[in-house]
């Protein structure tokens, strides 16, 4: 992935995601877009590094799981942000140490799912 490719502000350059979270109701919607576009467009931490936080966040968190879950979202806005299979699968090994390798396991399957639908 080229540098140009990459998105600014991984929220609020990205149409397909606003439209995924409208989707999931109007209000919440703008008001994710709107909070978590600001966040994202701090500078100092930049959007590959952010777009891999938030998916160590959802394996902390167990965010898999049910409708609206963000974990397939996040993968995408990660590689959007010219993060490798590698490196994901890569933070997915580093998290067992920290979060549990319970808790990292399923995301293995998962990453696998989100990756192997999107080709």
């Amino acid at each position: 992935m080229s540098e140009n490719s990459l998105k600014k502000n991984a929220v609020l350059d990205d149409r397909q995601l606003q439209e995924n979270l409208k989707a999931i109701n109007p209000k919440f919607g703008d008001f994710v877009i709107r909070v978590a576009g600001e966040a994202w467009g701090l500078p100092l931490i930049d959007q590959k590094t952010k777009a891999l936080i938030t998916i160590a966040v959802d394996v902390v968190n167990q965010d898999r799981v049910g409708p609206g879950n963000p974990f397939d979202a996040h993968v995408h806005m990660a590689m959007q942000q010219g993060a490798t299979r590698e490196e994901i699968e890569e933070l997915l090994l580093f998290l067992c140490v920290y979060a549990g390798f319970n808790k990292a396991a399923g995301y293995f399957g998962a990453l696998n799912k989100v990756l192997d639908s999107a080709k």
